[in-house]
């Protein structure tokens, strides 16, 4: 296991912790809500930051152990050397454009939302939407890293 899969793999187990946390969350914010007519903004949004740092922290995580969503009709009862040739060309063809687009836009987000140190609009809600925002170049970063992973046990094998 080279460098960049145990990087990829102890990021993404260590997120993914925060499932059960997330849902705990969400749990307090729907029984105050229902039960005893509290609201609970801060919480809310808190879940809404764990939502995305989940969800973006982890997609290379599931591409590297190869648990990401496809439709597989074809690909299923295919040799090895054919879905690695698959993998290759279609990450190519449109993994590595979409990261390196979001990655690209993002930039500019991020540092706006840092310079101006946004917080949120709603009453209650926390104020450090800078951070999540930041949340969001995890997504191409950890796909980047995951399919330069891929790269290295296809070619270098």
């Amino acid at each position: 296991m080279n460098i960049v899969e145990k990087s990829i793999n102890i990021f993404g187990k260590y997120i993914s912790y925060l499932i059960p946390l997330m849902t705990l969350l969400m749990i307090v914010v729907i029984v105050s809500r229902y039960f005893f007519g509290i609201g609970q903004t801060g919480l809310q949004e808190l879940v809404m930051y764990f939502h995305a740092l989940i969800f973006l922290g982890c997609a290379g995580y599931a591409f590297n152990e190869d648990e990401h969503v496809r439709v597989d009709i074809f690909y299923r009862e295919a040799s090895v050397k054919y879905k690695n040739f698959i993998n290759l060309i279609l990450g190519i063809i449109f993994l590595l454009p979409v990261t390196f687009v979001i990655a690209f836009y993002s930039i500019e987000l991020i540092a706006m939302s840092w310079k101006i140190q946004e917080t949120s609009t709603e009453a209650g809600g926390l104020g450090y939407v800078f951070i999540q925002k930041t949340f969001i170049f995890l997504f191409p970063l950890t796909l980047f890293a995951a399919f330069v992973n891929q790269l290295i046990k296809i070619i270098w094998k």
